[in-house]
Order: C-alpha cells, then structure tokens, then sequence
C-alpha cells in the first residue's frame, strides 16, 4: 500500500485559504482534512468532528502529555492540536491528508515529517489583504492595521514552503493548489510505489 502524501496549507489572515482549501476538497475526493482538537467553546452553527474535535483543557493535556499531537498550540488562551495517530494511520491506508495550520505549526510538523508537503497562499499585495480585511466588516481599522502587520511577518517564512500561490483570482489560484497536490503524487518516488510493477515491466 502506498504510504498517502501529507499536506499543509498555510497563509496569513485574509489571503483566502479557507476558501481555496474547502473548493480543492470539493474537487478532489482523494484528499481529506484533518480536524484539529480544541479546547475553545463550540460557536453557532458548528459541529464536533466536523469543524473541530471539542474538549476540554484537561482531556488536552492527556492527549498532549501521551503525545497524541503531531502539533499543537496555543491561540488567546485557547488550545489547537493535530492528532498523529489519526494522521499516521489515513497514511498507511494510503490516503492523502491535508493540515490547514499556521507557518509555526508547519514548522513542527515538518521536524517529525520532513516530506511534509507545504503549500503557503499569498494574497497579491498588502493592499489587497488590507481591503479584504476590512471588507469583512469584522474588526475595526485598529485590528486591520494589526492583521496586516502580523500577515507580514507570516509572508516572510514563504521560504520554508514548497510551493507559493498567489491568490490574485480565485479559480486561476485552485488550479494552482490543485496542480501542486497532482504534481506531488506524479513524483517518481511514488510512482515507482504505486506502479512499480507496470514500470518495470515496460523497461
């Protein structure tokens, strides 16, 4: 069985990750999302094990100090992780798995899985971050300005990504995301697993 690709997508607030990742899932069944664990309160409209896997700081702790998370953090008092079990055992099966995490988790996981394939999504310019920010119509320009500043010092760890999109138009950016998750299962190291029979067969 050939071990499944792991991807991670990362881009600073407003860059329209979200989006990008929800239509590549919509045309490409062969991926799946992990559901990250939070220790957050449950918002309207979302569902444990759909949106997030909900539990309370204590379960989290258990889960962290028998190392369950291939990642985790904390985000304003609120706690993240990313099951390794879960993600270890959808590889094995062969199944392609994508991480939707911020360059700091990217960088944990790349440290226990170096052929971590990350992607990272780059709006076209600060200025085009900025009125999308405010167009959401969410924070004030207070908050934007901060938003803004923090996207900057996100875009400058691009470098630690394999593979940059710029989301200038957003179906020209899914056919960007959805090359580089074809392009990584053309690779010939996994073809030769995939196929190594075939292939040998035709040499």
């Amino acid at each position: 069985m050939t071990t499944g690709n792991l991807f991670i997508v990362a881009a600073p607030s407003g860059a329209g990750k979200t989006s990008l990742v929800k239509a590549l899932l919509d045309n490409d069944p062969g991926i799946e999302l992990s559901i990250s664990y939070t220790t957050r309160p449950v918002r309207p409209g979302e569902v444990d094990g759909q949106h997030y896997h909900f539990v309370d700081k204590a379960e989290f702790e258990r889960m962290l100090e028998r190392g369950d998370f291939l990642e985790s953090a904390e985000v304003y008092g609120n706690f993240y992780g990313t099951s390794q079990p879960w993600i270890e055992a959808e590889r094995r099966s062969g199944r392609d798995i994508l991480l939707e995490i911020d360059w700091q988790g990217a960088a944990q996981v790349r440290k226990l899985i170096p052929e971590a394939v990350g992607i990272f999504i780059l709006p076209p310019s600060l200025q085009a971050l900025e009125q999308r920010l405010s167009k959401r119509g969410q924070d004030s320009a207070e908050v934007v300005a901060r938003r803004v500043a923090a996207a900057r010092e996100d875009i400058s760890h691009v470098g630690e990504f394999d593979y940059a999109i710029i989301n200038d138009n957003f179906d020209t950016a899914l056919l960007d995301l959805l090359a580089a998750v074809r392009a990584q299962r053309l690779k010939i190291s996994t073809q030769l697993e995939r196929h190594g029979e075939l292939i040998a067969s035709l040499s």
